[in-house]
């Protein structure tokens, strides 16, 4: 039997290339070359045997790119840490967060009660992650529905992705970011529009913009909401 030889873990450096801080994480198992920017800071992910000067000379030639995210990622706006008395928007409401002693999240009303002494932030997410499924399941099929495309759903899904705000597989399921919950309703309905749409064109080609225009001809504007605004729902997913 042949056994695969055991990946080399993986190493870490730190450069300055360009005038930038670049994090260099090398790895066995990566057999291309690529960049990321997130929360500011750009990280070089290279194999083993890369040569250095050859990483070098890729993040020099993408600079120009780096910098332009690396400034629109530090320009982000902070979304203000949740407690008591926060507002929180929540599926075109807004419900007013109250800590209490109470043993686990739970809506009154208008009042969303969050157990006092645990973390606000984790409590919230995963409160509104169990919430949204059953709003997020009637819009997706009723899209499906007026696309034609009831047939081909497959199950719908709460994401908590970092990258996507929907995703949609070739077997019909979708899943839609839980953060959408604190959208505007609109853009809410975009992004499930957005991924039922999929289930008869799995690309972003004419044909398949054009299923989106026939049930929501303005659906620009809320996709350009998501992009400008995205950062504000306080999640890193981008449309």
């Amino acid at each position: 039997m042949l056994r695969a030889r055991p990946s080399a873990p993986p190493s870490e450096q730190s450069w300055q290339v360009a005038g930038l801080d670049v994090q260099v994480r090398r790895s066995g198992r990566r057999r291309t070359l690529a960049l990321q920017v997130r929360d500011g800071r750009v990280t070089a992910y290279a194999p083993l045997g890369l040569p250095d000067a050859t990483i070098r000379t890729f993040v020099e030639a993408k600079q120009d790119w780096l910098r332009q995210h690396v400034q629109q990622q530090r320009r982000r706006p902070q979304v203000p840490a949740l407690g008591d008395d926060s507002a929180l928007p929540f599926l075109g409401e807004t419900l007013t967060l109250r800590l209490a002693p109470v043993p686990q999240v739970r809506r009154d009303g208008q009042t969303l009660l969050v157990p006092s002494g645990g973390d606000v932030t984790a409590l919230v997410e995963a409160w509104t992650r169990e919430a949204v499924l059953p709003t997020y399941t009637a819009l997706v099929e009723d899209y499906a529905s007026r696309l034609g495309a009831a047939s081909r759903l497959g199950r719908v899904q709460v994401s908590a992705t970092r990258t996507r705000w929907g995703s949609c597989t070739a077997s019909g399921d979708i899943r839609l970011h839980w953060a959408l919950s604190r959208a505007p309703l609109p853009v809410l309905h975009y992004v499930a529009l957005h991924e039922a749409a999929h289930l008869l064109e799995l690309n972003h080609s004419p044909r398949y913009w054009r299923h989106v225009a026939r049930i929501m001809p303005e659906h620009e504007q809320w996709r350009q909401w998501l992009r400008q605004h995205g950062e504000e729902l306080g999640v890193g997913a981008q449309g």
